[in-house]
C-alpha cells in the first residue's frame, strides 16, 4: 500500500495521447468500478446530494436565493478533492486489493499534506468564484435586488440587464472552470498514486489537458452535461453521476499519465 517513490519530475513524466472519444472508455471503466463497490460509490454520491441540499437551505435561509446557482456551480470546483475516496477505491481494485469504505476514507493518508494543500487551493478558487459572482450580480442588478425565491425567475426575466449579466457571468465562470479543470483533471488521483507535491501534480495535469485538448474538452463537456442533468431533480441525480465521474477520473489519470 506504499506510495510509489522516486517519481520523476513533471517535465519527465510521459503524457499518453488518447483518441478524442476516449472519455467513453473511462466512463465504462468507472461504471464497472461503481458496480463492483456500490456501497462506497453511493455513500459518496449521497454525501454530495446532502451537501447540495444543505448549501441551498443555508442560502435560502439568509435570503440569498440568487446565489444558489453560482454557489452550487462553485461547489463542484472542489468536488474532485471530495471524490478522492472514489479514486482510492478504483486504485485498490486495479491493484487487486480489497476495498472498503474505511479504506476509501483513509486514502487521504497516502499523501495527506499535499492533498490538504490541493484542497486549500480548490477551496480558495471556490470562494473567489462566489465573491466574483456576487460582485457581478450586484453590478448588474444593484445591492437592493432581493426578490423572494418564487419571484426571482420573473424578476430576472423582466430586467434588461439579464442578458449582459448572463454573458459576463457565464464567460467569467467558463474561464475559471476551464482553468480549474486543467489543474485538477488528473492531479488528485496522481497525488494518491505517487509521492509528489501538489505543484508537480498540477503541472502534469495541465500538460495532460493541453496535450490532449480535444479529448479533455470532450471529457469536460460530458461532465458538465451529466452534472447539469443530475441537478435538475433537486440534486438527486448526483448520487449516480458523481461516483461514476469520480471512478472514471481515476481511469483518465491512468490512461493519460505514464
Amino acid at each position: 500500500m506504499s506510495i510509489e517513490t522516486g517519481a520523476a519530475a513533471p517535465s519527465a513524466v510521459r503524457i499518453h495521447h488518447v483518441a478524442k472519444d476516449q472519455p467513453w472508455k473511462w466512463l465504462e471503466a468507472g461504471w464497472r468500478d461503481m458496480m463492483a463497490a456500490p456501497s462506497i460509490s453511493f455513500f459518496y454520491g449521497g454525501a454530495f446530494v446532502v451537501a447540495g441540499w444543505a448549501l441551498t437551505a443555508i442560502l435560502l435561509q439568509i435570503g440569498a436565493a440568487w446565489a444558489v446557482l453560482p454557489a452550487t456551480a462553485g461547489f463542484f470546483l472542489v468536488a474532485p478533492l471530495f471524490a478522492a475516496g472514489l479514486y482510492e477505491t478504483s486504485r485498490r481494485r486495479e491493484a487487486g486489493l480489497p476495498v472498503s469504505l474505511t479504506d476509501a476514507v483513509l486514502g487521504f493518508r497516502r499523501n495527506g499534506t499535499q492533498l490538504a494543500f490541493m484542497g486549500a487551493v480548490l477551496l480558495l478558487i471556490h470562494l473567489f468564484w462566489v465573491r466574483i459572482a456576487a460582485l457581478i450580480f450586484a453590478l448588474f442588478f444593484g445591492l437592493g435586488f432581493s426578490p423572494t425565491v418564487e419571484g426571482l425567475p420573473m424578476a430576472l426575466l423582466r430586467s434588461d440587464n439579464l442578458l449582459p449579466f448572463l454573458i459576463v457571468g457565464t464567460g467569467f465562470g467558463f474561464v475559471l472552470a476551464a482553468a480549474t479543470f486543467a489543474m485538477a483533471a488528473v492531479s488528485i488521483p496522481m497525488l494518491l498514486d505517487r509521492d509528489i507535491t501538489a505543484f508537480e501534480a498540477i503541472v502534469v495535469s495541465i500538460r495532460a489537458t493541453i496535450e490532449n485538448r480535444r479529448a479533455m474538452a470532450f471529457w469536460a463537456g460530458l461532465i458538465v452535461v451529466f452534472t447539469a442533468m443530475a441537478m435538475v431533480p433537486f440534486f438527486l441525480g448526483l448520487a449516480l453521476v458523481l461516483p461514476l465521474v469520480g471512478h472514471a477520473t481515476w481511469h483518465a489519470y491512468r490512461d493519460l499519465v505514464r
